[in-house]
């Protein structure tokens, strides 16, 4: 211990009296013992903040990690807001509290639970673990207050957290993470947080009737007594969608799923996986051979709490369908489009539906909205935003965002990986019935409003000044903006640091950078320490003849831009 410096010591050894749990006082003990100051000061760097709607961070002792105490000040803070905002008369406040198979998440659920019992509001437990989808379903089923659920999604297994929802079944949204923020750094002392025992009468046991209700209201969405003949493939990606997704496409009338046995059952570990995401170069391997090896038309992935969704297909251009390489992971720009389309062309978009997509996504869902008539909203990134799109009147037809989010008719305020899997296995099965495919559908779409090519590069930064290089990359893009990417002149950089009054968006940290036919949206994450730079080219198309061609110019230039990016951004 010796060297270390002593204000750090003092705060380390502050919190280890205020930990009321016993794993991580041990280890924070043993870090202060044995003199890793870089360990310590990383820990001590200041109280988990809420990011995108909520916590998230790496398992461990000291304030900015996700553990008990952490949990426990969280806990506090919403149940502090519920009280502020909870209407006067009637029913008590209450909160729906979930989790899923994440290391912890049971336990820092518990301790939510008894925080909100000691504090004289309901405790609505489900019977988890379940996905994010059900908990943000419930909230509203179950006309709560707030709900929480204890999840890092497709974050690495050594991460936990906590995403917070309104009464609305929406993920809350600035101020109100600001206050719960400021409400967490004024709990001065966590042991003196009061707690009930799981026993107390304010803490509720729900039973399965609540996942059935989300069942009954996602099977809602595909027509009774439509095409079914379709060979499903599914990968829960070691987490918690499978066993809701069965009843979903049981309920609706498919065929049970052919499953990837590694992957179907919680582990969260994520054994064989680098990254629990169906972005991840790799993660879609095992369910590409079995999909290969089975005869399946659609494969299908979930992110761990099954609020996402991954997409591939057989694509004959690539190879033979009995071949892993014949295949291919749509992008969640493509799929979006799909589900857009899907739901247009079957009439299940009304004049009062809404579509909606983020500024990160591609441009592609404006021009079908203006073709079809139907009023389209471009929000900030997160479905915090989506969710909110709809104005007076009107509801949210359909909403997704370009990282494999869609929430499809409202079932859910929130993205949900579960129906949009059972929407677009619907789609597939009634595309099979007319001797099509969705590869043919996006060809449709490229032809009636171009190429809209796609593509990402991201740079992950690590160490304790990792989101300082962050700060200072984005503030040398909007101080110094290049003229040109990849030899296209750039037209106009817009900057969100201030927000955008006349579009109703807050101030975020976003740089575009606009050419002529193409743009970049760059970033950093709200939930990984990374940056991330979203291209987009669009081609347009003279006859279904030149169509190989315009994508394989769109494929390059966007190629071609971030090849350029890594030049282009300092960090």
């Amino acid at each position: 211990m010796s060297g270390l410096e002593p204000a750090l010591v003092a705060a380390a050894r502050d919190w280890l009296a205020d930990d009321p749990d016993p794993v991580t006082r041990e280890e924070l003990a043993a870090v202060i013992e044995s003199g890793d100051e870089a360990d310590l000061a990383d820990r001590f760097l200041g109280l988990l903040e809420f990011g995108t709607a909520g916590l998230r961070g790496a398992l461990g002792a000291g304030p900015n990690r996700m553990n008990m105490a952490v949990v426990t000040r969280a806990a506090a803070a919403i149940a502090r807001w519920v009280h502020e905002h909870h209407p006067a008369g009637g029913a008590g406040p209450s909160v729906a509290v979930c989790f899923d198979a994440r290391h912890r998440s049971a336990e820092f659920a518990e301790v939510s639970a008894e925080v909100f019992a000691a504090a004289g509001i309901r405790a609505m437990v489900l019977p988890g673990p379940l996905p994010t989808p059900v908990l943000a379903f419930a909230v509203r089923e179950l006309g709560a207050d707030a709900g929480v659920m204890v999840t890092a999604s497709h974050n690495p297994p050594e991460d936990n957290g906590y995403k917070v929802y309104d009464g609305s079944g929406r993920q809350i949204v600035p101020p109100v993470d600001v206050d719960i923020a400021a409400a967490m750094v004024a709990v001065e002392r966590v042991v003196a947080v009061p707690r009930t025992g799981p026993d107390d009468p304010d803490i509720v046991r729900l039973d399965g009737s609540i996942v059935e209700s989300y069942v009954d209201a996602a099977v809602g969405l595909v027509e009774a007594g439509g095409p079914r003949d379709v060979q499903i493939g599914y990968t829960a990606m070691h987490g918690v969608g499978a066993a809701v997704l069965r009843r979903v496409l049981a309920g609706a009338g498919f065929a049970p799923p052919v499953e990837v046995a590694e992957q179907v059952e919680p582990d969260p570990d994520f054994p064989t996986v680098a990254f629990p995401n169906p972005e991840e170069p790799g993660a879609l391997d095992l369910g590409l051979a079995l999909a290969s090896a089975r005869g399946i038309d659609v494969l299908l992935a979930n992110d761990p709490d099954a609020d996402r969704l991954g997409v591939a297909v057989p694509d004959p251009s690539a190879g033979p369908a009995d071949d892993p390489a014949g295949w291919r992971a749509l992008r969640g720009d493509e799929i979006g489009a799909l589900i857009a389309n899907h739901l247009i062309v079957r009439g299940r978009l009304n004049s009062g539906s809404v579509l909606a997509t983020t500024i990160v996504s591609s441009t592609l869902l404006r021009r079908m909205a203006a073709a079809a008539g139907i009023p389209y909203v471009e929000t900030l990134t997160g479905f915090k935003w989506i969710s909110r799109a709809p104005g007076p009147d009107q509801v949210l037809g359909f909403g997704y965002e370009e990282a494999l989010g869609y929430c499809v008719d409202g079932v859910v305020a929130d993205k949900d990986g579960l129906t949009a899997a059972l929407v677009v296995a619907e789609m597939v099965a009634m595309l099979k019935a007319e001797g099509r495919t969705v590869l043919d559908v996006l060809d449709d779409l490229a032809m009636a409003h171009g190429v809209h090519q796609t593509g990402q590069w991201t740079a992950r930064v690590s160490g304790v000044d990792g989101m300082a290089l962050l700060a200072a990359a984005m503030t040398a893009l909007r101080n110094d903006p290049p003229s040109h990417v990849a030899g296209r002149p750039v037209t106009v950089v817009e900057d969100l640091i201030d927000g955008d009054p006349s579009r109703g968006f807050a101030p975020n940290d976003v740089v575009t950078l606009h050419m002529d036919g193409a743009r970049v949206v760059v970033r950093p994450s709200g939930t990984e320490p990374k940056l991330k730079c979203y291209v987009e080219v669009v081609e347009p198309v003279a006859d279904h003849g030149s169509l190989a061609v315009s994508r394989d110019r769109a494929r390059s230039a966007v190629d071609a831009v971030i090849a350029d990016l890594a030049s282009l951004i300092r960090l």
